[in-house]
């Protein structure tokens, strides 16, 4: 994979930050995305190969001008690691609307701007093609509870990612799903004091290292474009998501 060029968005924390470190590793040229400039310089850790890009997923402008970065610094682009994200916690009786919208424009439109702005330069580029994958979570198959919003998003994630698979065709794009349950981060550090069930009781719920979700991504990144891992789930073994409920 040497040489080959990447977009990672919501690079500065978390499994974004895992994910983009792992792709310099192995020899990507990476650009890092998302909204907090010194977050993705830790990440970035003075690596040459980065390519530092503040910009919220949210804002079509600032989106089509990470594309046009990426584009004017290395010529092309192989792979989007669509993974920038937020949660916002409520019920449907009790989520604001506001929260909503905020939690649709990122975790849905912003993943469908990158999209929009990765395939136009895969497909415009000589030779053509590419790959795009989504981060879709756990809750792309089933909630948790007081979590409609992102519940919602990630749902939609998954016509997202079989559109583009579809669509991709024409231009050799080829687009999977990697959908995480548990992994270890700053968002999942509060369930190992208890997080609430579907029965209304509070339980530890088990995490993995997500250096796991790293190598996942890896390896659906080194496939030619002519096979795909359309979905991929990877979760704690032993983590409430089979039973849910």
């Amino acid at each position: 994979m040497t040489g080959k060029t990447a977009v990672v968005t919501g690079a500065g924390s978390g499994l974004g930050r895992r994910i983009a470190r792992a792709l310099l590793g192995s020899g990507h040229r990476v650009a890092l995305a998302g909204r907090r400039a010194e977050a993705l310089r830790e990440t970035a850790n003075g690596d040459a190969n980065a390519l530092v890009v503040p910009v919220d997923v949210a804002e079509p402008g600032a989106v089509e001008g990470l594309f046009a970065a990426v584009r004017d610094q290395w010529g092309r682009l192989d792979l989007l690691v669509n993974n920038a994200g937020v949660s916002a916690g409520g019920t449907v009786a009790d989520l604001s609307v506001e929260d909503w919208r905020r939690t649709v424009d990122t975790n849905l439109t912003g993943m469908f701007l990158c999209a929009q702005q990765a395939v136009r330069l895969m497909r415009d580029q000589d030779p053509q093609g590419g790959r795009i994958i989504n981060n879709g979570s756990i809750s792309a198959h089933v909630p948790r509870p007081a979590s409609v919003a992102y519940t919602a998003t990630k749902h939609a994630v998954t016509g997202l990612t079989r559109s583009i698979s579809l669509d991709g065709r024409a231009w050799n794009v080829a687009c999977g799903q990697i959908d995480i349950g548990n992994a270890a981060t700053e968002m999942t550090g509060p369930m190992a004091s208890g997080v609430p069930q579907a029965d209304g009781h509070l339980a530890a719920e088990p995490t993995f290292d997500a250096g796991h979700v790293a190598d996942a991504v890896l390896y659906m990144a080194a496939l030619p474009l002519d096979a795909n891992v359309q979905f991929l789930t990877i979760t704690a073994t032993t983590m409430p998501f089979i039973g849910r409920g």
